[in-house]
């Protein structure tokens, strides 16, 4: 499993985004907090994961990706929130990989691949929120990420089922 940048010119390849959206369809079907609930709203996923990919061949954020060598089997984005007071820090976001590919330390390449990404850009921190429940502290507090914060009933999954949104973040 190897790491990559997406250069903007590359970020809207019809083969790129075919394997992103098979992804996090399979990630939120196989319950994974990446934005949405299973099943997952097909449609909803292909907006969300375009405006995301116009936002990289915009120049204005950073798309990392996995790929196997056959297919991008994973992706996490560094979202610039576009102000110059906040210039120093980015939100990864949308981190994930596809359930076929979990379990043998992809998701550690994707996210030392970021951070190495954050060094690269001359950031000084990374911010990123998790859905409370599912035991994500376990893989991000052993990659230097800590929690700084949490909202409480941040998150509806289900008519009543709420779930605190923590905050973490790594010093780079």
């Amino acid at each position: 499993m190897k790491y990559l940048v997406v250069e903007p010119d590359d970020a809207l390849d019809p083969g790129l985004r075919a394997d992103l959206l098979d992804t996090w369809i399979a990630a939120t079907d196989a319950g994974g907090a990446v934005g949405f609930t299973p099943p997952a709203p097909v449609e909803l996923v292909a907006e969300t994961l375009d405006e995301a990919l116009g936002r990289v061949a915009a120049g204005l954020d950073l798309l990392g990706v996995l790929h196997t060598g056959e297919r991008y089997a994973g992706m996490g984005l560094l979202v610039d929130r576009g102000s110059a007071l906040q210039a120093h820090w980015r939100t990864v976001l949308r981190v994930m990989v596809h359930p076929q590919h979990q379990g043998n330390g992809a998701g550690r390449v994707l996210m030392e691949g970021l951070r190495g990404s954050a060094v690269d850009l001359g950031l000084e921190q990374l911010q990123l929120t998790i859905r409370d429940g599912l035991g994500l502290e376990q893989f991000y507090e052993p990659l230097g990420y800590r929690v700084v914060g949490r909202h409480p009933r941040a998150v509806r999954v289900a008519k009543h089922d709420y779930r605190d949104e923590i905050m973490l973040v790594l010093d780079l």
